[in-house]
């Protein structure tokens, strides 16, 4: 019985060792093809499913896009993404009219995956990390049997793919983080029991359920920090991202600090022309659960609260909610906040703003006041620095990249405000208004502030990073 077992064993690994040669070896057979197909010296493919979403991540992308086509003329930038129902011409039209980044249309190639309902969390309400992981990787080897690159970047944090571009089209491997799969956060509240978007009521009650999940997780994070080392170079785009990086993936020379890209030096140059008798309170972000959407909602049902002896200063006060939508799920996200401003009687103070062009979004930063962002732990915050640099006084929450590396509250430094909970915005905003007239300096200092976030910065460390990349690729 143990030999059948072993020999069984044995003809399984051997299947796919043979598996894995055969693999290889049509990959780079492919890889040379399409070498003598091109005059261009380099493939580089960058893996971003999502790359017409419009959200701060896509903006890195057509970022790193062109700054990419400027250093590297003969190499081709090939974009995998799952947006199948658009075509190239609607994609870059997309980030021309978003972002204002116009790339050159004749050096992108876009390779199409029909896989990317594999990554989709819908599809895992259980082990969704794990779920989505394994996913990556289907989704990946359709991406290397399409177009095996030469340099692959990943920029959307799907780390799992690192090794089949390493180890079977032997590509060079860089990536961009925007913030880890796994934390020592998500750790540490299911270690402690408590309660939050990853970790559910029941499981928390659970002294058993609590201790599967934990060594799921910490099993989960050790093969995370073994793909995460397949990269030759990472780059992070916070301090907060960073320090979590370098605690699960230990790799601190390969680890480089890249702030993401914002458009600052236009927007610094623009001219508030809101009406002198309204208070416009401006948010800007995709509409995705982290964003905290409700916690706004919140604020400004406190804010009412508070003003509720003074019904004139009241009706002048406006919440302008402007976000992209990328999938039903977004909309129906953006339904049920609708139904919640109606339910707390703020429809005639709140407004919301669906895929607005990049045109209108200048009207709106020139027209608002006061910027607002509620996500907790944000890992950078591209519309809070935006806002910044278009004059608004921001509040944004008191943790992760606004914390650590955007918003300064000390006296002297301040260029922002930073808050925790619906009362203390509320308290925020209401200080701000009321002394609309003494947060000049602040305003100042908040658009002096921001020229280390711009395209510029980003395009010289991005580019000093994934040098090595090139180098013998």
């Amino acid at each position: 019985m143990i030999v059948i077992i072993l020999w069984v064993l044995l003809s399984l690994v051997l299947a796919a060792v043979i598996s894995f040669i055969s693999l290889r070896q049509l990959l780079l057979s492919r890889k040379k093809k399409l070498h003598k197909s091109s005059d261009n010296n380099i493939n580089v493919g960058i893996f971003h499913p999502y790359c017409n979403a419009g959200g701060g991540g896509e903006r890195v992308l057509w970022c790193a896009v062109k700054a990419l086509q400027e250093k590297y003329p003969n190499s081709k930038v090939i974009i995998y993404t799952g947006d199948i129902d658009a075509s190239p011409s609607s994609i870059l039209q997309k980030a021309k009219n978003v972002f204002n980044i116009s790339v050159d249309s004749d050096n992108v190639k876009f390779v199409f995956l029909k896989q990317r309902h594999w990554i989709e969390a819908k599809n895992y309400p259980h082990f969704t990390l794990l779920g989505q992981s394994i996913g990556s990787m289907v989704l990946g080897l359709e991406a290397l049997c399409k177009f095996p690159p030469d340099i692959f970047i990943d920029t959307m944090g799907y780390a799992f793919t690192f090794p089949l571009f390493r180890y079977l089209a032997q590509a060079r491997v860089g990536c961009y983080v925007h913030y880890p799969v796994i934390s020592m956060d998500m750790l540490k509240r299911v270690q402690q029991r408590q309660m939050s978007h990853n970790n559910k009521k029941y499981v928390a009650r659970n002294p058993f359920l609590t201790w599967t999940k934990l060594a799921y997780y910490r099993l989960f994070s050790k093969m995370y920090k073994w793909v995460g080392c397949c990269a030759e170079t990472i780059m992070v785009n916070s301090s907060w991202t960073e320090n979590h990086i370098l605690q699960l993936w230990d790799v601190p020379f390969k680890t480089h600090r890249v702030y993401p890209p914002c458009e600052v030096g236009h927007l610094k140059k623009l001219q508030h022309t809101g009406k002198s008798d309204e208070f416009i309170i401006l948010s800007v972000g995709q509409f995705r659960p982290e964003k905290d959407h409700p916690l706004q909602l919140q604020a400004i049902y406190e804010l009412r609260t508070l003003l509720a002896n003074d019904e004139a200063l009241w009706s002048r006060i406006k919440l302008v909610i402007a976000g992209s939508c990328r999938n039903d799920e977004d909309y129906e996200r953006l339904k049920n906040m609708q139904d919640l401003s109606k339910h707390l009687s703020l429809e005639n103070n709140v407004q919301f703003k669906v895929n607005v062009p990049y045109e209108d979004l200048l009207k709106l930063y020139q027209t608002a006041n006061i910027g607002i962002h509620t996500m907790w732990n944000e890992h950078f915050g591209i519309g809070i620095v935006e806002c910044m640099a278009a004059g608004l006084i921001m509040v944004a929450h008191r943790s992760g990249g606004p914390l650590l590396d955007i918003v300064e509250t000390s006296e002297g430094s301040q260029n922002g405000f930073l808050a925790t909970d619906a009362v203390e915005y509320a308290d925020n905003i209401l200080n701000i208004i009321v002394n609309n007239a003494e947060m000049n300096g602040i305003r100042s200092a908040a658009r002096a502030s921001v020229e280390r976030f711009s395209e510029r910065e980003f395009e010289k460390n991005f580019l000093r990073a994934i040098s090595e990349l090139f180098t013998n690729a």
